[in-house]
């Protein structure tokens, strides 16, 4: 085989870390009725200042196609848990804003991933070494710095 095997091992061990993770987010999720696409996209409104953006923002901060924003924003408004709103100074733009019950369903949520008997225990502490660790790897290949 030519070449060496680092980028094979580094690309595989993301892969199956990437899994194992989205198994133990998916199984606390669901307790909260929550897919993963709405759990990132509440969790990003909760972590902006003001509690709401653009679906176009939106979109490009999760990397999501703009019709797959647009449908979770519709899940998530029929639950309640976000409202859209015209742009004050922008026609053309829609706002999502999360709601106080979409605060809560995500504060609960991000409460049970850190929960030592959850399904992310196997993680226990290492989230922020986790992030760090992918941080420059992510900032490299011209990811957004969050």
């Amino acid at each position: 085989m030519a070449g060496g095997p680092w980028p094979f091992m580094a690309i595989s061990s993301v892969e199956r870390l990437h899994q194992m993770l989205k198994k133990a987010l998916d199984t606390e999720l669901k307790r909260f009725g929550l897919s993963r696409t709405g759990y990132f996209l509440l969790t990003t409104l909760a972590l902006i200042g003001h509690g709401n953006a653009r679906l176009s923002t939106l979109g490009r901060i999760l990397m999501m196609h703009p019709t797959t924003v647009k449908l979770t924003v519709d899940q998530l408004e029929a639950a309640g848990l976000v409202e859209r709103a015209r742009h004050p100074r922008d026609r053309r733009a829609t706002l999502v804003q999360i709601t106080a019950a979409g605060r809560e369903r995500v504060n609960a949520a991000n409460l049970a991933l850190e929960d030592p008997e959850g399904a992310l225990a196997p993680f226990d502490g290492m989230h922020r070494d986790l992030f760090e660790a992918l941080q420059p790897a992510r900032l490299a290949a011209g990811d957004l710095e969050l």
